[in-house]
């Protein structure tokens, strides 16, 4: 106790065992909806024939992996000696900002933060939740993190990175600014590019097979950024943090030297910037290790982190339970311990507040 935590997990995807989990917190009339249609968009996306999960994260024979606040405790939480898990629900579950009816999106946004506290951080301390919100609805999302934020295991507000605006635009300020008033950073997170209302997910349009969709992901996530600064949101919002998570690093050092040279011929057309779109960046966005790239030299990628300050805006993730999920021993192996100390932790203790450690003890 009083001892600065070392690991922080800022990806954990916890799920349901089943819909029905959410009927307790869902208003009756919407419960068909809900066990006959889901979110509307499941299935959508590409298919990969080694599946989404690692096999042994299920929690029974049947079961879903890390549907089990248990069974997840044990096999990642206190195996990996992790002090504290940032749970960020499923893709599905950031999906409700991209159903066609924004009434359902808001309800089962206040539904999912109601399972989230009961089923997930009553059980043990080193939960932490984040606020699932209805971008598509933004006077709703203000009202649901004005109603969640007093939480004090809900740490941040989670949106999708897929979306039908760019995430800058005003329409979304509203969001940011309660956001920035409760003190929360907002994060985004994958897995719905391309799919309801959305875009394409790429520029070229889109990919046919689930390894052309991965490997271009961190696209949308330079476009989201780029969004934000250029839009002014940070300048409005002085105070905002925002995450990406799990949209790849390498992609950072190229879009912030593309933006300040831009920055310096094209200034006049974003006079509200008053300073180099790198600096922005630097003290506004945070990203997460999972899925870190993976050069034939590993020293290439330290000194990648070393060119834009990563090692300041970089936090371990291990995307649990994915198969391509990071083991938190063997993560960065190639970098300086004073890196590895900021990533696996001391960078998430300064975004969330989480400066010490937890009794090992599950609460219910």
């Amino acid at each position: 106790m009083g001892v600065e935590p070392r690991l922080i997990d800022t990806d954990v995807h916890n799920s349901m065992a089943d819909p029905k989990e959410l009927l307790p917190f869902l208003p009756k009339v919407w419960h068909q909806q809900w066990l006959e249609g889901g979110v509307g968009t499941e299935g959508a996306k590409t298919f990969t024939s080694i599946g989404l999960y690692r096999k042994d994260a299920d929690p029974a024979e049947g079961v879903k992996p890390a549907s089990d606040p248990h069974f997840l405790l044990e096999h990642h939480i206190k195996n990996n000696q992790i002090d504290y898990a940032i749970l960020t629900g499923t893709p599905v579950m950031n999906a409700i900002s991209l159903v066609y009816d924004p009434d359902y999106g808001s309800v089962l946004a206040r539904a999912l933060n109601d399972w989230t506290v009961e089923h997930w951080l009553k059980v043990s301390p080193h939960y932490k939740g984040s606020i699932h919100v209805n971008v598509s609805d933004p006077e709703a999302a203000v009202k649901e993190i004005n109603r969640m934020a007093s939480h004090p295991d809900m740490v941040q507000i989670i949106m999708s990175s897929a979306s039908r605006l760019p995430l800058g635009q005003r329409f979304y300020h509203p969001i940011y600014e309660a956001a920035e008033r409760n003190g929360l950073p907002v994060a985004i997170h994958p897995g719905n590019e391309g799919l309801g209302p959305t875009p394409p997910p790429t520029p070229a349009g889109y990919p046919t097979r689930f390894m052309e969709w991965e490997n271009i992901l961190p696209l949308n996530f330079m476009g989201q950024v780029n969004s934000l600064v250029c839009e002014g949101v940070f300048e409005k919002f002085p105070h905002l943090k925002f995450v990406a998570v799990e949209g790849g690093i390498s992609w950072l050092p190229h879009l912030m030297w593309r933006m300040d040279k831009n920055y310096k011929a094209l200034r006049d057309t974003v006079p509200w910037l008053k300073r180099l779109p790198s600096e922005y960046i630097k003290d506004h966005i945070y990203l997460t290790t999972q899925p870190i790239e993976e050069p034939a030299d590993p020293q290439h990628l330290v000194q990648i982190f070393q060119m834009c300050g990563a090692e300041n805006m970089v936090m371990f993730s291990s995307d649990y339970p994915h198969y391509d999920n990071d083991n938190p021993k063997l993560t960065l192996a190639a970098f300086p311990k004073e890196m590895k100390e900021k990533i696996f932790a001391k960078n998430a203790v300064k975004l969330y507040g989480l400066d010490k450690k937890v009794k090992d003890v599950e609460r219910v």
